[in-house]
């Protein structure tokens, strides 16, 4: 079954927002919804913050991905981190994963992204699993934080 990538739009954020909810509740993170609705607009009013799309089954929306950016001179410009990708359970196990990694690759090099970074949970094997498959690798870097407060 082929997906259809449709690209975000103000009028996709509550829709968007309730996967968000659900995605974030797989692993118990907290989501704040008026925050997340706010940085929602404010993420598709700034086409240099990333792009994101609606996955699309038989025009049923079955997941979103999304893709922010950064600038790196150690890899000579801009990169982007695979921030969001998430496929409603009904529609996991029919390729809407691998085929929203094909579509990201695709846009990455439209884009003149030079590497995509993405962060992966440890005990979620099978999403490790799809991106080895496609062709991520495990970086040898440790990925460290600070909240700025």
């Amino acid at each position: 079954m082929q997906a259809v990538f449709k690209p975000l739009e103000a009028q996709d954020i509550p829709l968007v927002i309730a996967m968000m909810e659900e995605f974030y509740a797989i692993d118990n993170y907290p989501i704040d919804v008026n925050v997340s609705r706010g940085l929602m607009h404010e993420f598709l009013e700034n086409d240099a913050l990333g792009r994101g799309w609606l996955i699309l089954k038989e025009n049923e929306p079955v997941g979103y991905v999304i893709m922010t950016f950064v600038f790196s001179f150690e890899y000579k410009g801009r990169i982007a981190f695979l921030d969001e990708l998430f496929i409603s359970p009904a529609a996991r196990g029919l390729s809407f994963g691998k085929q929203a990694l094909d579509f990201i690759s695709e846009q990455a090099k439209a884009l003149s992204v030079k590497i995509i970074y993405l962060e992966i949970e440890g005990h979620n094997t099978i999403a490790q699993q799809l991106y080895l498959s496609k062709g991520y690798s495990i970086h040898n870097r440790g990925l460290m934080k600070l909240v700025v407060k």
